[in-house]
């Protein structure tokens, strides 16, 4: 017997960000699954969450 393999992931749960394990999905014959080794949350993007992150965005269209 083999063991159902496992993911962890990060999800928003009540607005907070929380790790949590689920079970692999299969995917279907026109989706792909990519295998992900590392990948980065960064101090902006807690913030952002919490609403304590200012930023602005640059509009970058010509004057007229």
């Amino acid at each position: 017997m083999s063991e159902t393999p496992i993911m962890n992931l990060i999800e928003i749960i009540a607005g907070e960000l929380s790790l949590t394990q689920r079970e692999i999905p299969t995917p279907n014959p026109l989706q792909v699954l990519i295998k992900v080794a590392a990948a980065g949350v960064n101090r902006p993007d807690i913030m952002q969450r919490k609403g304590l992150y200012r930023f602005c965005y640059r509009d970058n269209t010509p004057n007229k």
